[in-house]
Parts: C-alpha cells; sequence; structure tokens
C-alpha cells in the first residue's frame, strides 16, 4: 500500500481517537482541566516508547507498520509522543545536556510562539 495512504488512514484513526477521548473526559471529567490533554500526551508516549522499543529491540516490523503506527495514529493522536522519545534518546545517545536542551527548547520556544500568535492575532482583530 502506498505510504501516504498507510500515514492518512493511520492519522485519520489516531485523530478520531484523540478526538473521543476528549469527548469522553470533558463527560466524565469536566472540563477545569486539560484531562484529555494530558491522557492523550501520557498514553501516546507510553505507546510510542513502548512501540520505537519492541520494534527495534525484539520484534522487527515492516517500515509500512512503522509508518501506519507511529508516524500514522501516534502522530495524530499526539506529536508529545514523539517529543518525549526524541528527548530521551538525545539523552541516551549524545548526553543528558542535549535531550534536556530539547526539553527546554521546545518548550520555552513552543510557548513563546503561541505568545506571539496570541498577540499577532490580537494585532489583527
Amino acid at each position: 500500500m502506498n505510504r501516504i495512504l498507510l500515514i492518512s488512514l493511520g492519522a485519520a484513526l489516531g485523530a478520531n481517537a484523540r478526538y473521543w477521548l476528549g469527548v469522553w473526559a470533558a463527560k466524565h471529567l469536566g472540563v477545569a482541566f486539560p484531562y484529555a490533554t494530558l491522557f492523550v500526551n501520557v498514553t501516546g508516549s507510553l505507546a510510542l516508547g513502548f512501540l520505537v522499543s519492541l520494534t527495534s529491540e525484539h520484534v522487527p516490523v515492516t517500515p509500512e507498520t512503522r509508518l501506519l503506527i507511529g508516524v500514522g495514529f501516534l502522530g495524530a493522536y499526539t506529536t508529545f509522543s514523539s517529543f518525549a522519545v526524541e528527548s530521551l534518546s538525545l539523552a541516551q545517545n549524545s548526553g543528558n545536556w542535549h535531550g534536556l536542551f530539547n526539553i527546554f527548547a521546545n518548550n520555552l520556544v513552543g510557548l513563546a510562539c503561541a505568545l506571539a500568535g496570541m498577540w499577532l492575532a490580537r494585532q489583527i482583530a
């Protein structure tokens, strides 16, 4: 199957899983705290960490399977899982400072850019 179609199929499933989890969380836990986002980030990180370790160390899978699940499903479910696994990989392979830099850079620059985006939107509105 075409790689783009595999990614698209996984992404459609992942995005819907995230949506339905959000609906469930809002109904059962309320909306005062972003429980759905927290749960998605935590479970997505667990799933991608498990997938990467299992498929690179124990159970070989096809590149198409990695695209379907890792890039497609988990990529649409949460990008935080990629961030978490990449930060740990950097720390393990290039030193703790590289992993910590990735964590701080993503969080600080991401928050600064979100703030800048909000400011820009207010300027044109």
